[in-house]
């Protein structure tokens, strides 16, 4: 029977997609640079040695698999140097489908590593899928969570309306996409159902955590200040301001019927998310 691959099987949308796969029964294989780490829920997948960079390993990660779940690590920046190698052993080892996971609005931004990817699947012959999720809810538990524990939400967004999503939905949508038919050759925006503003998404987390949570709207010389006053990186802090410039020129607002189509039920909405972590901010 043949295999899905799973790259990027540790991060936080590649467990839960692992999770989703070990709990259909679809023969998987989860490609980990560290093949002995704990992938929580996926314990009975099989694992293989795997790094971008080390294309001796690609032939064994690619026995018997016909369909892979593509991740970008960000660290990977040289698309022709990072991604051709892998390209060639999936066509050398009969691939047939790949899934891309991409970023919402990559189709109209030729710059994005993103939809360098996507054009490089699209002219290989392989049958493509690209996911083009908007922003994360986990991002309110990961690099919003210290400030969210002191009362407040920084990010220059201004006023301006994100779809959030919530990663296991977009993992259940993948797994849905890895397992199915009908996917091939086409790109899914993937978006929650509701839009929110920060101001709104501040309300949602104070009235889950029981306390206020302000948004503060900062500049983006203020914000990038405050990312280094608390003591994080400022590459992280240029990413975010990226992330976030988007959303305040209104380029991260719309929803589409895509996710709901591919899970069968409403994406989650930030309070549903909220209520799940709330014990993160407290």
């Amino acid at each position: 029977m043949s295999t899905i691959l799973l790259t990027g099987a540790s991060g936080t949308l590649g467990r839960e997609i692992a999770k989703r796969l070990a709990g259909s029964g679809a023969p998987a294989r989860l490609a980990l640079r560290d093949p002995y780490r704990l992938v929580e829920g996926a314990g009975a997948l099989e694992r293989v040695r795997f790094d971008f960079h080390d294309p001796s390993g690609f032939p064994e990660a690619l026995r018997g698999v016909d369909r892979v779940f593509l991740l970008r690590p960000p660290r990977l920046a040289d698309i022709r140097r990072d991604f051709d190698p892998f390209l060639l052993a999936m066509l050398q080892a009969d691939v047939e489908r790949v899934v891309f996971l991409s970023v919402r609005g990559a189709e109209r931004n030729p710059l994005l590593p993103h939809r360098r990817i996507e054009k490089l699947l699209e002219r290989s012959g392989l049958a493509w899928t690209h996911l083009r999720p908007n922003d994360w809810m986990q991002n309110f538990a990961t690099v919003h969570r210290d400030d969210i524990r002191r009362g407040e939400l920084w990010a220059p967004a201004g006023r301006g309306r994100t779809s959030f999503v919530d990663a296991r939905d977009v993992a259940e949508a993948a797994a849905e996409v890895l397992t199915g038919q009908g996917h091939e050759r086409r790109a899914y925006p993937l978006t929650g159902a509701e839009e929110l503003d920060l101001y709104e998404a501040a309300a949602v987390l104070s009235e889950t955590i029981g306390r206020p949570v302000a948004y503060r709207n900062p500049g983006v010389l203020a914000f990038l200040r405050h990312v280094r006053a608390t003591g994080r990186p400022l590459s992280l802090g240029l990413v975010m301001t990226g992330v976030y410039t988007i959303a305040r020129l209104g380029l991260a607002s719309g929803t589409t019927p895509d996710l709901r189509r591919l899970i069968g039920r409403p994406p989650t909405t930030l309070r549903a998310f909220a209520e799940d972590h709330a014990a993160v901010w407290r």
